[in-house]
This record gives C-alpha cells, sequence and structure tokens, in this order.
C-alpha cells in the first residue's frame, strides 16, 4: 500500500512508517483502494450549494466548465498583454491614456498575510488578498505597493527572512463567499525588500498558504501549497528549498488530488520538528465539498523527510474540512488545533501539550468559536510569542483566551471577519492583525478595543461604482465585506460610510446626488435624501415582487426619466415614483430557481438596461443565461432564442444611447476552448444577437458601456478594452491600470471621464479620448475598422 501511495502521489521522499501509518492505510484504502474508484471528495456533495454565497465565483463557472485554472486565467493574461502590445503599436493615443487612483485609502480591504521586518524598526509587509504585496514604515498606519501592478494580484503569503530577503506566494487560499478568491503563479523573492522580484517557483500551486522559515538554517523554507479550488491535481502539499528559494521539492504529498497544504509550522527550538496541516476541499460549478478524507493534520522530526499522521485523540474520520493550528513559541509542545466539518459550521478545538504525541478536546464551542457557518474563511490560530496560555482563534469576531483554549471571548474594536495576525519581535507585546477590513495594530497585546485601524489602505475589493451625473468628483460604490461607500471629496479624499454589509449595486440620482440608493446582498437595498446617510428607507425585500434575488440585485435609474427606477429579482419590478412604491411588470424571467436539481444558476435577473431614447424598451438577463426585451414597458416579452447565446451568466446589458434597437449583452464564464462569446450586439431591437467579443481576451466580461459618440467601453477580469460600436477591433485603454479584474463601469458623459471598481485596488478613473467618426455606423465586424478607421483616429 506504501509504495502504490508513493507511486500515485509522485512524492519527492519516502513516506513514514510509523504507528500513525495504519490511519494512513485506512484512509489511502478509502481512496485508491480500487483505482478505478474516484475520492470521496469528488463524489459525494458534502456541501451543496444552498444559497448563491459565492456569486463571483458561480458566474465564472456557469458555462458548466471547471476551468478556473491557474491556466486559464495566465492564458487569458497573456493575450491582454499582447492586445496592449498591439495597441501601443497602432493606436498610441489609447495606449497613453493615464489612469488616476481616484480611491479610497481610508476604508482597506481584505489582508490575509503579515510579515514584521525582523531588521527595521516599525516596518512590516502585508499581502492584500486580491490587491498584491504592500509595506508600512509607520508600524502599520499608512501603506505603499512594493508589488507591480501587472503582475498577478491575487495573494496568499509574506514571509521574511532575518536578513530581509521577502517571499510571496501568488493566489488566495480559502474560498470566498460571496467574492471568488484569484489563483496565483508560483513563490516570488525580493532580495531588496519589494524594491524588486523574481520568480522562483510553484507555477501550477494556484494558491500558496503560508511560509515556515527555518531559524537555524535560512535557506531552508517550506511553503504550503493549497492547490487549485476548481481543478484537482497540480502542484500541492508542502514544499521545501534547501537553497534560499532557488528550487522547490514536494516533501509531504497529499492523501488525494483534491487536498492541498494550508499550514506550515516550524518548532523554533528544533527546526527538526515540523508541522502541516492539510484540507480537502474542491469547487464544483453546483456544488462545494469542503471537507473529506484528505483533511488530516501531520508531523514531522526529521526535518520534513518523513511525516505521521497525528490521530490521538483527533477525528480521523472524512468529516473533516479546514483545520487551524499553531505552535506556542514560549513552549513549542504547546499546540493548539481546531477543524470544522465539510459543511462549514465549527466542529471541535483540541490542545496538545506533548508535541502533537497526543490531543485533547477542549470544550470551546461553535458559538465560543465565531466561526458562524464558514470555518473555511477563517482556519488560522496564533499563539501570543511569550504566553503559552494567550491564544487568538479567528473567526467572524477575533476571539481570545487566556487560559490556554478552554475559554474564548472577544476582542473587539476590529472589523469582522479575522485571517492573520503578527507580533512585532522588535517591540513587546505590539501585535498586527488583518482581516476583511484591512489592517490594526494593537501595542497591548491585542487586548479588547485595544486595536487602531490604518489611515491608508488603498486596496479596497469593490462591486461596483457609481459617479453623480452633476459632479464626476462625486463618486459612490459597493465593496467586498466593507459596504456601500461615499466618495464625495475628490481625488484622493475622505470616504464615509453609507450603511449595508457587503456593498454591491450603489447608484446616485441623476439630477440630485443627495439621493442615493444603496444595496447589501440579495437585494436589501434603501433609499437615502441625504447622500447615502440616514434616514434611510428599505426598500427591495419587502416592497418588491420576486421570489429569488442575485448576491448583486440590479438596481437601476430609466435614463429618459429618473423618476422611473428597476429592481430585479426572477421578475422585473418598476417604480415610477423615485424608489418608493414598486410594481411587477414581467413573470418569472428565468428558467427556475434553487429547488433545479443542479441547483445552479439559480434563477435569477442579473442584468437590466432600459433605452434611453425610448423608455418604453428595456432589456434584460439572466444568471442561466436568458435574455429578454420588451418595447411596451413589460405588457409583453420577448424571448431571445437560446441557440443564438452562450448560455453563460449575463453581466451587462447597455442600450445604445442613439437607438433603441441595437443593445450590447456581456457575459461571464470561460469558453474553455469553445467560441462561446464574451460580448454580443443587436441591432434589430433584440430579436438577433452577434458576437463582436472576438479580439477580447478570454477572460468575463463584467462590464459594457456604449458612449453617444459611437464607443464601445468593456471592462474584463483582465482590463478595459475599447471598440467601435461594432466592436471591429478591441484596443486596450490605457496601460497603468492595476491588474485587479474590472467589475463595473461608470461613463461620466459631459467630461469623457470613465471610472472603474476594481476588485482589490480600489476605484480608479481615466479620460476617454474622441475618436474621428465613431459615430459612424459601420457594419459589423468590418476588417477596416481598426487601422484605417475608428480606433486610429482616436486623439488626445
Amino acid at each position: 500500500m506504501i509504495a502504490r501511495l508513493a507511486r500515485y502521489r509522485r512524492t519527492v521522499r519516502v513516506a513514514a512508517v510509523a504507528a500513525p501509518v495504519a490511519a494512513i492505510s485506512l484512509v489511502a484504502a478509502m481512496v485508491y483502494g480500487d483505482e478505478r474508484t474516484t475520492t470521496l471528495s469528488t463524489s459525494t456533495a458534502t456541501g451543496p450549494m444552498e444559497l448563491p454565497d459565492e456569486w463571483m465565483t458561480a458566474q465564472r463557472l456557469s458555462d458548466g466548465s471547471t476551468e478556473l485554472s491557474t491556466e486559464v486565467y495566465t492564458e487569458a493574461r497573456a493575450e491582454a498583454r499582447n492586445v496592449e502590445i498591439r495597441t501601443r503599436s497602432m493606436y498610441r493615443p489609447l495606449a497613453e491614456r493615464q489612469w488616476e487612483f481616484f480611491g479610497p485609502s481610508d476604508i482597506g480591504g481584505r489582508v490575509v498575510d503579515i510579515a514584521v521586518d525582523p531588521q527595521v524598526e516599525d516596518q512590516l509587509f502585508i499581502a492584500a488578498a486580491s490587491g498584491g504585496v504592500w509595506r508600512s514604515s509607520d508600524a502599520g498606519m499608512t501603506y505603499e505597493a512594493v508589488w507591480p501592478d501587472d503582475w498577478v494580484q491575487g495573494m496568499g503569503a509574506v514571509a521574511m527572512t532575518s536578513d530581509g530577503v521577502l517571499f510571496a506566494g501568488t493566489g488566495e487560499p480559502q474560498p470566498g463567499g460571496g467574492s471568488i478568491t484569484f489563483g496565483g503563479d508560483g513563490i516570488y523573492r525580493s532580495l531588496d525588500r519589494g524594491g524588486t522580484w523574481e520568480h522562483v517557483g510553484l507555477p501550477d500551486s494556484h494558491a500558496i498558504a503560508r511560509f515556515a522559515i527555518d531559524p537555524s538554517d535560512e535557506d531552508r523554507i517550506f511553503a504550503a501549497a493549497a492547490g487549485n479550488l476548481f481543478v484537482p491535481g497540480g502542484e500541492r502539499g508542502v514544499y521545501l528549498s534547501e537553497d534560499g528559494g532557488d528550487s522547490w521539492d514536494r516533501v509531504l504529498a497529499p492523501l488525494n488530488e483534491t487536498t492541498g497544504a494550508t499550514e506550515v509550522i516550524i518548532d523554533p527550538t528544533n527546526p527538526d520538528r515540523v508541522y502541516a496541516a492539510m484540507w480537502d476541499h474542491l469547487r464544483e460549478p453546483h456544488q462545494r465539498t469542503y471537507g473529506g478524507p484528505g483533511s488530516s493534520l501531520w508531523r514531522s522530526d526529521d526535518g520534513g523527510d518523513t511525516w505521521e499522521r497525528m490521530t490521538n485523540g483527533l477525528p480521523t474520520d472524512p468529516d473533516q474540512g479546514r483545520w487551524g493550528l499553531a505552535l506556542a513559541p514560549s513552549n513549542p509542545d504547546r499546540l493548539y488545533a481546531y477543524v470544522g466539518t465539510a459543511l462549514g459550521p465549527f466542529r471541535a478545538f483540541f490542545r496538545s501539550d506533548d508535541g502533537g504525541d497526543s490531543w485533547q478536546q477542549t470544550p470551546v464551542t461553535a458559538g465560543q468559536a465565531s466561526q458562524s457557518t464558514f470555518s473555511w474563511w477563517f482556519g488560522k490560530l496564533f499563539v501570543d510569542p511569550a504566553n503559552q496560555d494567550h491564544v487568538f482563534m479567528m473567526g467572524v469576531n477575533l476571539r481570545r483566551s487566556t487560559d490556554g483554549g478552554m475559554t474564548f471571548a472577544n476582542s473587539g474594536g476590529v472589523h469582522a471577519d479575522q485571517h492573520k495576525m503578527a507580533w512585532d519581535p522588535k517591540v513587546p507585546n505590539r501585535v498586527y492583525l488583518g482581516n476583511d477590513g484591512g489592517m490594526y495594530r494593537s501595542d497591548t497585546n491585542g487586548v479588547t478595543n485595544s486595536w487602531t485601524k490604518a489611515t491608508h489602505e488603498p486596496y479596497t475589493q469593490f462591486y461596483s461604482v457609481d459617479v453623480a451625473q452633476t459632479d464626476n468628483q462625486l463618486k459612490v460604490g459597493g465593496a467586498q465585506d466593507n459596504g456601500c461607500n461615499r466618495g464625495y471629496n475628490g481625488v484622493g479624499g475622505g470616504w464615509d460610510a453609507i450603511g449595508c454589509g457587503d456593498g454591491l449595486q450603489v447608484i446616485i440620482h441623476p439630477e440630485n446626488p443627495s439621493i442615493v440608493f444603496g444595496c447589501s446582498q440579495y437585494g436589501s437595498c434603501y433609499r437615502s435624501e441625504n447622500s447615502g446617510g440616514t434616514p434611510r428607507q428599505n426598500i427591495g425585500t419587502g416592497q418588491t415582487t420576486s421570489e429569488r434575488r442575485n448576491w448583486f440585485t440590479p438596481l437601476q435609474f430609466d435614463p429618459s426619466d429618473p423618476d422611473v427606477m428597476y429592481y430585479a429579482g426572477d421578475r422585473l419590478n418598476r417604480s415610477t415614483d423615485n424608489g418608493r412604491t414598486w410594481t411587477a411588470i414581467s413573470p418569472d424571467l428565468t428558467d427556475g430557481g434553487p429547488n433545479d436539481d443542479d441547483g445552479y444558476p439559480w434563477g435569477t435577473i442579473t442584468a437590466v438596461a432600459a433605452a434611453p431614447t425610448d423608455g418604453d424598451t428595456i432589456y434584460v438577463g439572466t444568471d442561466d443565461g436568458n435574455l429578454w426585451w420588451t418595447d411596451d414597458v413589460g405588457a409583453t416579452w420577448n424571448q431571445v432564442d437560446e441557440d443564438e447565446l452562450p448560455g453563460t451568466w449575463v453581466t451587462r446589458i447597455s442600450v445604445n444611447p442613439a437607438d433603441e434597437d441595437i443593445a450590447y449583452a456581456t457575459f461571464s464564464g470561460f469558453r474553455a476552448g469553445s467560441d462561446r462569446p464574451h460580448v454580443m450586439v443587436t441591432e434589430d431591437g433584440g430579436a438577433t444577437w452577434t458576437d463582436i467579443g472576438q479580439g477580447l481576451p478570454d477572460a468575463p466580461v463584467n462590464s459594457v458601456v456604449a458612449t453617444t459618440d459611437g464607443l464601445l467601453l468593456a471592462g474584463t477580469d483582465v482590463g478595459v478594452y475599447v471598440s467601435a460600436w461594432n466592436g471591429g477591433e478591441w484596443a486596450a485603454l490605457g496601460t497603468n491600470l492595476p491588474n485587479a479584474p474590472v467589475m463595473y463601469l461608470r461613463y461620466h458623459e459631459p467630461t469623457r471621464q470613465l471610472s472603474v471598481a476594481t476588485f482589490g485596488r480600489g476605484i480608479y478613473q481615466v479620460d476617454v479620448p474622441t475618436c474621428r467618426g465613431s459615430s459612424t455606423r459601420l457594419p459589423l465586424r468590418d476588417p477596416g475598422v481598426g487601422v484605417n478607421g475608428v480606433l486610429a483616429s482616436c486623439r488626445q
């Protein structure tokens, strides 16, 4: 069995044959006992998608593919670079557009790892979930980017040696709840504290969860590779470099191809002793399986040459989700661990006082753990370096124990959803905390309400942006786990929180910027006449007619009449009194709801657009790939022939400002080698549709805008692109926009300013150039529309 298992794993070292191997063999028999049998984790739906909590993931998998692999995004980014090169060569005025960061810098965003500089006072480095690596030189109060804007922005881990060599592991290792977590392309190293970087290995790891550096020999570095959330196989498990990162060998292979490593810890007093946590998890289009037989805890006593699974006092059944694991630096025999179930809820908390030889379950309950139903989002424990009994557990709240893990209470005063803590060895009692809200510092060892939030952290993950038609310096946006926000103070100015949980659709009245609408998840929206402030009138779930609402529920003004608004669940609702009252004007426009056998798609409207030239004409798109139109305000509805459409999630619709019969629809989902389109146009009021997205990188298109002078703007996971109305050729718009997904576009017609919501780098804006002849109607995909036509005529 061991020989077969070793061959299957393709591990580079020999597995241990100590007592715990019996448990390994038992699990291995379940997984590999018959090579014709698939693993439990891929054949059993341990985590069906009861709610559309993974909105961004679901739309990207809406073609039924599981091809959200590192390679897919690598190919898309390569295609994006080719478009940029072509743009610089042929359409220089477009390439030379300069994107400007508008803000915010005072909101923050998800931070997943922290490395305190061991030499430089008050300096630390952090990994922003989808925003690269950042450095603070003032004890965590302000941050500047030290990661190239045009590289992959998804991050998982950072670590630094005692002499200042910095390592970064790309790809976020915990799956999102509502948001996607973007994968990476391996490990990078900087010899000058983030000034320059080089790629040093594991390009197919997808997500690096943690580093551990041997204090006795800092050329020995362990990396926990979590693997691809969507595709089994690849570079998974614990890897070791013995030459400072130049090369990596796998020293602990997972039990199956859906398991990866999420923790690796070195005993500081005995570097030959190394611990690791493994997590069996897979995300498929219609379910998530966040646990299984591969989830387990391991120990090596010979520097990683051989490993034993720790089982004495720990569960060995397959219902194990993500493990959190920590060691007390002041007493390395003291270990703490907790585990969730495969469905997500907290399961149990454990403690060992003999270096993992045996474990005891403590009385900690799910309520004390503050894990909610998604322990997979956290999976981390941290122990005070000076006190073995002082331990912190990551959860919705930051939970703190002073009695060795017997009981936990809140350490309040911080944003929800905790991910990382790090103590500064140079400053007693100074500890840093990273969570979904950004960075915090405590100078009193993390006691309740001792935390100070960073003041400058420009790595917010935005879902949407809107701009006041009366003043393009007035902006609002919805942010992942950071609510609805108002930026009415210009470039670089302060932003204000204006309600919401996760901030989704946020819009400003076209004529009165004091009237603001904001939405949380699943269409829980409000109306404010105080620029988003109180009092707020609740709208949506109680005032509209819909059985189902998408995570990002569309809420839109009719551009021909600002008193007319649209709110969409499975039915389209219309208001004629500026959102105060609502009436359904459609039947269910989807193929069904959450009781479908497949579970997902969920049967919700995801895109709505009314024609600027004719308020009777409305176009609607759904998460299950349907397109509809009406030209009589919903009295009759017409469905587009499904054979004309890609069948994937409709992300946005834009109607031509000069002609209600011309409309554009964009689609998510990777084509996965097929010719499924991402941008389509109708020129006959919705009856027929044509693919005009050829030439764009093969990545989800999240937003589209048609301008009055004949340009078409598209925001994608890998950049912003411009074409003519007919989409004959696409060019990159500007060259200095950070390579974070662009989730939403808002074009301000009077000033030609385009604002974009990036998922990880805040709000950016650029002035769109004018292009002679762009308003001229040209045949679809005219081969002359590029060099000899519209794009070649663009000017400053």
